[in-house]
């Protein structure tokens, strides 16, 4: 017997009922982001829970019959007859939906988008993978009548839900809003929680498989398959195998703790500047998290941004620590174990670096850096995030151990003294507040 699938609770969820109430039929919803972060699960749970009926056409797997429909969508009636008869499914008119799953592999239904939601019977649901979505749309007409959504792997509330945990981040958000310290006992525990999030990281298959098993072991090697997934569409992408060694090289990359990434050393012979397309195609497959230069930071961060300057963060930092092991046939347990007791020895910095870039861009902010060379250019005080913050901006500076002091984020206030609005460190220490400057601890990072 098949053993069921767990359903975890998503903030998408909310997202889509708001299309749904608002909308009513007027667009399709396009959740768009990378594979196994949950999009065909939860986009079939919606449709299960809030519509009479509903179909869902995988295009990965549907039969080619399923397929030529969309070549001639003149002719609606015949189209939803067939669809009923191959899918056993009666669709009822307002009160069905049908998922368009894996909608890149067959372009010509996304064109359709634009005739069937005219005709207004039922609601549709996208689901597509960023990376093949844009390249598959090339050569047809992209649909006006679609609500887009990016959807990323769970973030850290949705990780503790997952735990059967509801309480802790909204104590957390009370604390951070009221600027309040939690006392070392409640921080060491919410430190080795968040360690674990961390480890396990925000993929539904990876998280599933340590509720069922709690084996660190056997969740790195769900995770290598996942790695072993993006490393293929990598290959399509890019045949010579460029935006697959580039993926690969992250953790090597950040741990050198150099101001970009250095392409030359991942690609020998190659430049970052030959190499824009490539980064922007692997940031926009939100498989990566790519954070820009700012050259001159200021409220409108994206027109400054230096496309040639970039660092770059893997999109779940679970996939991040086992990439960083990859060398291994799978990360032993004692790896992981010494990761969440905080023993490792080794300068765990670029770790937490790629978590912030993570829980960043889970609430949608883009992601940017900045650098102030000195000594003749030879060393540089680094930033290594800016948030917009109104009309201004805040610049972070992120500290896994030495927080005491904060040279980078000193210079870029003395330089840019009438642009800063708060100034921020993130740290693994508890909440405090210490003249102009908010220590916040790396859990609370979501709240920014």
């Amino acid at each position: 017997m098949e053993e069921k699938a767990i359903i975890f609770k998503r903030k998408m969820y909310e997202r889509m009922l708001r299309w749904k109430t608002e909308r009513n039929g007027s667009s399709a919803l396009l959740i768009q982001g990378a594979r196994r972060i949950g999009k065909s699960t939860l986009a079939e749970e919606f449709a299960r829970n809030e519509y009479k009926s509903y179909i869902l056409i995988d295009f990965a797997s549907c039969p080619q019959e399923v397929h030529d429909l969309f070549k001639d969508v003149s002719d609606l009636n015949f189209i939803f007859f067939r669809l009923q008869i191959v899918y056993h499914v009666q669709l009822y008119e307002r009160e069905s939906v049908i998922i368009l799953d894996e909608v890149q592999k067959e372009p010509l239904a996304r064109q359709a988008i634009k005739q069937l939601v005219k005709d207004h019977r039922y609601d549709y649901i996208e689901t597509g993978s960023l990376i093949s979505v844009r390249k598959t749309s090339e050569d047809i007409l992209i649909p006006s009548e679609e609500t887009k959504v990016d959807m990323f792997p769970m973030d850290y509330e949705e990780f503790r839900w997952a735990m059967g945990d509801t309480a802790t981040i909204p104590l957390l958000r009370t604390a951070f809003v009221q600027k309040m310290s939690l006392g070392d006992a409640v921080h060491r525990r919410m430190m080795r929680d968040f360690r674990l999030y961390m480890l396990v990281g925000g993929m539904p298959q990876a998280v599933a498989e340590y509720i069922k098993t709690n084996n660190l072991s056997a969740v790195d090697l769900v995770k290598r398959d996942i790695i072993s997934l993006y490393e293929d569409d990598f290959y399509k992408i890019d045949s010579s195998g460029r935006a697959a060694a580039i993926y690969d090289a992250i953790p090597a990359q950040l741990s050198k703790n150099a101001s970009r990434y250095q392409i030359a050393t991942s690609l020998p012979g190659e430049h970052a500047d030959r190499l824009e397309d490539l980064v922007k195609i692997m940031d926009d497959s939100m498989t990566t998290n790519v954070c820009y230069h700012s050259n001159d930071p200021n409220a409108g961060l994206a027109l400054t941004k230096n496309p040639g300057k970039f660092k770059m963060y893997a999109s779940d930092t679970g996939l991040f620590i086992t990439l960083a092991f990859k060398d291994k046939d799978f990360t032993e347990n004692v790896i992981y174990q010494k990761l969440l007791n905080d023993k490792l020895n080794t300068n765990l910095g670029y770790v937490y670096e790629n978590v912030i870039a993570q829980m960043l861009r889970a609430t949608g902010k883009k992601l940017f850096y900045h650098t102030i060379p000195f000594n003749g250019g030879k060393n540089y005080y680094e930033i290594d995030f800016l948030l917009p913050d109104q009309h201004k901006v805040s610049p972070i500076e992120v500290k896994s151990s030495g927080y005491k002091t904060h040279a980078s984020l000193d210079m870029f206030c003395q330089k840019f003294s009438d642009r800063i609005l708060n100034k921020y460190i993130i740290y693994t220490k508890d909440y405090k507040r210490e003249k102009d400057v908010d220590y916040i601890p790396i859990y609370m990072t979501m709240f920014l």
